[in-house]
């Protein structure tokens, strides 16, 4: 290139005029025929080449033969034209067969995923510029089976329980027994007996059912539970914010006398402690003796006594059959959510659903008059859906002192949280036997990640299409860390993307009411899967799906053992063995189980104390 100023070098005209003309040329074509294209670019040149008489004259009969010659090339490729169109009609046609078949809003789902984004993940900008996979070569496995079995009919697919006979067990813990009345119409009272009950929703409602057994146990009368404020939930709600008081009174009030205040008399005894007794003075799982040993002579002397902190403080057995019946009947029957979360939570099940009315003892049960008030016309059924309660927020993922696969930034945010929010844990890890991770995820301590719960979902043969109401908290690593299920499983809700703003907003700083709708939603789901069998949600809306669902509410518990050992195998294990055994190991935890001695009856309410055998 010359200096500033300088003329340019020359060029020779013909160079210019082959740019001009083959421009020009390769512009008008439609692209498809690129063999065209070059020949008649290799004509333009030859004739740029040539004199301007040439290129001038005759413009009338060059124009004729380019016309005769694209009317030539038309008639030859007429059957290669026609053709084309047909298939690409064929296309078409397929296209809107598979709209049809499916019918998610495809920018409906890419909007969903959005705000699924934006509200129920924990935010972790680290994580979530880099995505996490511990099983690459499984969820392609899984993505390519997903896609050969989309247009394979539907086959039973855990949509009821294994056994028939379960459908034989039926809700009766509501059927009084005269004598238990009248028994307790004929005693005075031994005192009052106050709770405050800690931790979250599903730990509060364990609470309430347990008070009522142990006011009964020691002729007392309760005071109507209080909630205590945590840190942890940032939760001022109380009994009356989450459910109906009144109901609830009148409901056992031929076994258990409860009022909504202690007497003015009384306050004075509470404000100086003198019969308070906290959470760590009474044994977890007490006995009905611990009770009559410890609580029973304070309650005589003061006239009231004080449960502080009260959560998972009375065993299950042994306990006289009245009372544990007692606290069936208080859970599945004296429970009842308040109206407005009843409303929202109708509204929850119904735009999942697309259907308004109610289908079961089941609906009536959680959402009472909120889903009878309209009726659908024609033969429309509603869409079935499982819910996931996936256990995998922040504080669950430290706590298990689990490695997940996030390397040295998850090591060290992981441990930062843990000191700010579990100290004493770390003492405690300081005076013991360390345990690896590797062992931790071994023996099934571990919580399964979203990567893990998407493999068992393709595993159980659930297809892409499935419509999966997503339960829980903020999750932990973000929308990296819920990549895999939202790829596989697109049609994927939370109560953030199917509720307004607005309908949200009376609930959005109120964690236990939130879990409110959370409960709703997964106990009147189609099929509830959870990844954490310890979880008190998933615990309690397993029981109450049980209770109320007649044999037709399967429940799906992974066991983390199990799966463990299944995943171990990652690298080499092929698709079909993969399914058989998941589904093995699914399968065993959905056999007819009658409840074990000792274990909860709001887990597994299938023994005499809560239901009958007909």
């Amino acid at each position: 290139m010359g200096k500033q100023g300088s003329p340019r070098s020359p060029r020779p005209e013909t160079i210019d005029k082959e740019e001009k003309y083959g421009r020009r040329s390769l512009d008008s074509l439609s692209g498809n025929d690129l063999l065209l294209g070059r020949r008649i670019y290799g004509n333009e040149v030859s004739k740029a080449q040539g004199s301007k008489h040439d290129q001038s004259c005759g413009t009338s009969n060059k124009f004729s033969y380019s016309w005769k010659k694209q009317h030539s090339w038309l008639r030859m490729n007429f059957k290669s034209i026609i053709l084309m169109i047909s298939v690409a009609g064929f296309i078409f046609c397929i296209d809107s067969i598979m709209v049809s078949i499916f019918p998610s809003d495809s920018s409906a789902v890419v909007q969903d995923t959005s705000r699924l984004s934006n509200v129920t993940l924990h935010k972790n900008k680290a994580q979530d510029a880099s995505p996490v996979q511990m099983y690459s070569r499984l969820l392609n496995l899984a993505s390519n089976s997903l896609a050969k079995n989309e247009l394979k009919p539907d086959t039973p697919n855990f949509l009821e329980e294994r056994s028939s006979k379960a459908s034989q067990w039926k809700p009766c813990a509501d059927r009084n027994k005269a004598t238990v009345a009248l028994e307790r119409s004929s005693e005075i009272s031994n005192g009052y007996i106050m709770v405050s009950a800690n931790g979250g929703l599903n730990q509060q409602r364990v609470a309430i059912c347990n008070a009522v057994a142990v006011a009964a146990l020691l002729n007392a009368t309760l005071v109507l539970p209080r909630f205590l404020y945590s840190n942890v939930w940032k939760d001022p709600s109380q009994f009356g914010d989450i459910y109906q008081e009144d109901r609830f009174i009148d409901y056992l009030k031929d076994e258990v006398n409860i009022v909504k205040d202690l007497p003015q008399h009384l306050k004075s005894t509470d404000h100086k402690n003198l019969s308070l007794i906290t959470d760590a003075e009474l044994v977890k799982e007490a006995k009905p003796v611990d009770y009559i040993k410890h609580v029973l002579p304070l309650l005589k002397k003061y006239g009231m006594v004080h449960l502080f902190g009260y959560g998972n403080r009375l065993g299950f057995d042994p306990l006289p059959f009245d009372v544990q019946r007692l606290r069936c009947k208080c859970n599945f029957h004296a429970l009842k959510f308040a109206p407005k979360l009843q409303e929202v939570g109708s509204l929850l099940v119904k735009r999942i659903r697309r259907y308004e009315t109610s289908r079961s003892r089941l609906d009536e049960a959680l959402l009472g008059e909120s889903m009878v008030k309209y009726s659908v016309k024609g033969e429309e059924k509603p869409l079935k859906y499982l819910a996931l309660h996936l256990r995998f927020e922040e504080d669950m993922v430290a706590y298990s002192l689990c490695d997940f696969g996030g390397g040295e930034t998850e090591h060290k945010e992981l441990q930062a949280y843990r000191e700010e929010h579990f100290p004493l844990l770390l003492e405690r890890l300081k005076k013991s036997k360390s345990v690896s991770p590797e062992e931790l995820r071994k023996t099934g301590k571990c919580p399964l990640t979203p990567e893990e719960a998407t493999l068992v979902l393709g595993g159980l043969g659930f297809k892409r299409g499935t419509y999966i109401y997503l339960a829980g908290s903020q999750i932990y690593g973000g929308s990296s860390r819920m990549l895999p299920l939202t790829r596989l499983y697109p049609n994927l809700v939370t109560k953030e993307t199917l509720l307004t703003p607005q309908e949200l907003a009376p609930f959005k700083n109120f964690s236990s009411q939130l879990a409110a709708l959370d409960f709703i939603a997964c106990a009147a789901s189609d099929v509830f899967a959870m990844t954490d069998s310890g979880s008190q949600l998933s615990s309690l809306v397993s029981g109450f799906r049980t209770y109320y669902g007649n044999g037709q509410t399967p429940t799906l518990r992974p066991n983390k053992k199990r799966l463990a050992a299944i995943l171990s195998d990652s690298e080499t294990i092929k698709w079909k063995t993969f399914e058989d055994r998941v589904r093995k190991m699914v399968e065993e935890g959905q056999k007819l189980r009658f409840r074990p001695y000792g274990r909860s009856i709001y887990r597994q309410p299938r023994c005499p104390e809560c239901m009958c055998k007909f």
